[in-house]
This record gives C-alpha cells, structure tokens and sequence, in this order.
C-alpha cells in the first residue's frame, strides 16, 4: 500500500469516516548546498519518490491527530495552539494549525477549521531527508483545501517554515519546506534563501544512464541540534562582524580579505558558507549545460568542505564517501545538516549495487552498524494522494 492508501486507511480504521483530504509531500535530498539556507544562499535539493501522506476530515472543538508508528492518538484544542503547547511528533501538525490561523489576511481562525487528521509516511527518519517538512507540507495542503484558503504555494512554505522555527523550535532555514512544495519531477529546484527565486534545473539522470545513490549511513546523529545552533550562530557572529547582511554576500575573491578579520574556527566555517554557495552556482551551470557526471567533482569539494572547514560529519558518512569513490562513484557527499544522516553518490546506472555493495563492506569493516541504500528519481512536490 502507498502511504496515501495506508494513512486512509489509519483515518478510517480510528475515526469510522472517509477523509474529505488526502496529500502527499515528499522528503528530499540536497544534491549540494548545505548550511547555506540560513546564510541568505543558494541551494539545489530536489524531492524524493518516498512521500508522507496526511487524510483529514473536520472536527467540531478539537484537533486528533494519529499516526503509523506511534501508538494512540494526540489531542489538542485552540488553547494549546502556542508555541509549546503541543510537543513531540504531534507538534509538527499542530505547529502547521497554529500557523495558518495566525496568518493575518491569508486565512484566519474562523476559517481553519479543527480536524482529524492521519498521517502515514515512508520518508526515512532520523536520515536527514527532511520527514519532519514532509508532515508539515502535506498537512498544509491538507488543512488549506478544508478551509477552503487559497494560499499560494510560497506562502505556504513560509508558513510551514514558521510551523518549524517558531512552533516546533527548529532553527531550519526554508530549503525543506520549498522543496517539498514546489519540486519538479525531472528536476533539481534552484533556490535563491534570500529573494526566494526559484528556477527548476534539468536533472534527469536516467536519461544518460547515470543514477543518485542514498546511502543511509544509520549514523545515530550526535549533538545535532546543538552544533546546528553553534554553527548558524557563527556564521550570523562572523556577518555581523564583516559589515554584511549575510555571509551570501562575501564572494569567492572576497575569501581572503574577509579570513583576515576573523579567528581560525570563525573563518574555516565562513570559507565553508562562501565556497560552497560557489559549487552550488557552478553546478547549475554545468547541468543547464547537460553535463551532469560533470558535477561529480563538486559533490566531493562540498563533502571535504564539510568535513574539514564546518566540521559536520561523522566516521560513518565519510566511510560511506571514500568507499563509494573508490568503488567509481562520479561524486559523493553528505547530505543535510550534519552529524549523522545520509550520502548521496552520483553513480553509474549499472553499478549502484555494485557501489551500495562496497559502502556495506566498508562498513563491516570498520564495525559500523549496516547502512541500507536506494536509488532515487527527482520528483513532484506536495500533490494530491
């Protein structure tokens, strides 16, 4: 059963009724860009085949919420609607009502109706494919078509990212949620985080026999929210200090001017930021131009830099990235915020087992619990289940 089929029938089983809504929104994978969200840059995500699907129904006084994998259900009434008032799982739905009924103009109280909402998903947990944006988008769209508020799509992803920052207490930057809300199939989505452009690039791997692996490294993630917090904190401290709006605006040339007037740590994160919204720019370029094994090599700066100037990775990812170039990946990286989580690599069609075979070995080597591997397709963002 799809997640779709599988949360109506979650609905119907808990609830006795039929869902009036059913949507899917994706999780999704960075092909390059990390930590540059916040830092007014660029990103190039696209979304994933795996989706989390929210069915709903209104409700007369109070929101219920269940889902597959958590016993029960949660309920929560407009007076927990705050910031803190629901926490746990739940907290990503409730953040999304909260959301919408304090958007001024756009929807109001009186028209965002509670509800009973399942959710059902096989986004991956825990793996840095952005799950928790997946709830927050499907149940948006979900609540928006029982209000009947017709919300346009970047508003709605503002909106779900405040659900994350604000309700939730995520420091997230907006690349989860417009990814998941307004990704093309075939494609990576172009983000500019300040001006909120977005331009949807050809990646169409298949066509040219090439495949992006997912490596889930199983990698427990280690102090994440933390070090996230650290390193968004430094890198807002190091803006303030170079005299600019953010660290997007420090060019490539301007590195070593701007590494002059910062302490070591400071300037190896600040190095990381400016040469990674550089990858970003000229992986574009390479796939407007067709070249898409061309962008191996960026795949693999953007890991490096990761791993020596933001300092975010850990044993396992950068196994999983040395064992996949060897075994003839194009590239490899790290994907997400860090500590943990998941690889992509760039691979040849025809030798994804064989290179999710060497990862495995490689990690039995080493004593690290089994990584699991799967082939993705760039895909549509939220839709109807």
């Amino acid at each position: 059963m799809t997640p779709a089929e599988r949360a109506v029938k979650i609905f119907t089983e808990r609830f006795g009724a039929v869902p009036a809504s059913v949507w899917v929104a994706p999780g999704r994978v960075n092909l390059i860009g990390e930590h540059t969200d916040y830092n007014d840059g660029y990103v190039l995500p696209f979304a994933l085949p795996q989706v989390t699907a929210a069915a709903a129904l209104p409700a007369d006084e109070e929101w219920t919420v269940c889902s597959e994998g958590h016993d029960g259900a949660v309920s929560f009434g407009v007076q927990e609607l705050k910031p803190g008032g629901v926490t746990d799982w739940a907290a990503y739905v409730a953040g999304v009502a909260w959301a919408l009924r304090d958007c001024g103009s756009l929807a109001s109280p009186s028209t965002v109706p509670p509800a009973r909402i399942a959710i059902a998903s096989d986004v991956p947990v825990g793996a840095g494919l952005s799950s928790s944006a997946a709830i927050e988008c499907a149940v948006m769209a979900a609540l928006c078509e029982l209000s009947g508020a017709s919300i346009p799509d970047q508003a709605r992803v503002r909106l779900a990212q405040r659900a994350e920052n604000e309700f939730v207490g995520a420091p997230t930057g907006i690349m989860d949620q417009s990814a998941s809300t307004l990704s093309r199939a075939g494609h990576a989505l172009f983000l500019d985080c300040r001006t909120l452009d977005v331009e949807h690039i050809p990646f169409d791997v298949a066509t040219v026999g090439l495949a992006v692996l997912i490596i889930n490294t199983n990698a427990p993630h280690r102090h994440v929210d933390g070090e996230y917090a650290d390193r968004r904190a430094v890198c807002e401290a190091a803006a303030r200090t170079l005299g600019v709006r953010a660290l997007r605006d420090v060019s490539v040339a301007g590195l070593p001017a701007a590494l002059s007037r910062l302490d070591e740590v400071t300037g190896r994160r600040v190095r990381h930021v400016v040469t990674e919204n550089q990858r970003v720019l000229d992986t574009v370029d390479l796939l407007r131009a067709g070249e898409i094994g061309a962008i191996g090599p960026l795949m693999t700066a953007s890991h490096e830099s990761m791993r020596d100037d933001f300092e975010i990775t850990v044993p396992e990812v950068d196994t999983a990235v040395s064992a996949a170039l060897a075994a003839g990946a194009y590239g490899a990286r790290m994907t997400g915020g860090g500590f943990g989580g998941c690889v992509l690599a760039l691979v040849d069609a025809s030798r994804a087992d064989a290179v999710s075979s060497s990862v495995a070995a490689a990690f039995t080597t080493a004593g690290f619990t089994a990584p699991e591997s799967f082939v993705v397709t760039p895909s549509d963002g939220v839709r109807r289940g």
